[in-house]
């Protein structure tokens, strides 16, 4: 039998395996377990799976879910870099109470969205990321805020993270209060799938779908046309 020829390079397997190893760890004495909770780190594990199985379900899935998210997060690091204060989503990179160590891992960020898109260009893009990767972004942010620290919630170690996926609004420091906790919830949740996901999941259909060799449309045309008269 012909042995089929792996799809990802050998090296990009090695290397983020070993970005992994040294942040993860890391990530976990720092920020604690509950920091693989946010939806990028969640998509780091789920690019991991793809990139040695070559499957593309958790790339795709991972693409749904954060490549408009990091865009914003770099947008509000360059904001906070020149003195805007944007979103905040990026306040703790200027934290000098944290190592620059620390601080530097976090820049995965930035070059995440660019793996997501090798992989799913390389992999392909499987439609059921939409459904597969909402019920599981839908998961965590019930776990996130009937579990763990709301926002303005006191916590031992300051780099604890308090307010993860933003289910209390998008100030760490203060709950939202212009709606009742739950209905914000859910008006999340919706938006979530209707502003992020529906959008790079058509987009990412769009530019994946696979396109037909000259001439197959006009060849095929007869042939369906054939059987549809029998």
């Amino acid at each position: 039998m012909n042995r089929v020829p792996a799809r990802l390079p050998l090296w990009l397997k090695l290397a983020f395996t070993a970005f992994l190893l040294v942040m993860v760890p890391v990530y976990w004495v720092n920020y604690g377990p509950t920091n693989f909770l946010y939806f990028c780190d969640v998509s780091l594990l789920l690019c991991l799976v793809s990139v040695w199985t070559e499957r593309r379900l958790p790339a795709s899935m991972a693409a749904v879910g954060i490549l408009l998210p990091q865009v914003l997060w770099c947008a509000d690091f360059v904001g906070e870099l020149c003195g805007h204060h944007l979103l905040g989503m990026t306040s703790y990179m200027f934290d000098e109470n944290r190592s620059l160590f620390l601080r530097g891992l976090s820049f995965f960020h930035g070059w995440l969205p660019f793996l997501i898109l090798f992989l799913v260009k390389r992999l392909g893009y499987d439609r059921r990321a939409l459904p597969a990767w909402t019920l599981l972004a839908w998961g965590l942010c019930l776990v996130a805020y009937f579990w763990l620290p709301p926002a303005g919630a006191a916590v031992p170690d300051p780099k604890i993270p308090v307010n993860i996926n933003y289910v209390f609004g998008f100030d760490d420091a203060h709950p939202q209060t212009w709606l009742p906790a739950p209905l914000y919830l859910l008006g999340w949740m919706l938006t979530l799938l209707l502003v992020i996901y529906l959008p790079t999941h058509w987009a990412l259909r769009r530019w994946l779908a696979p396109k037909s060799a000259p001439g197959q449309a006009t060849a095929e045309y007869p042939v369906r046309l054939a059987l549809k008269q029998a």
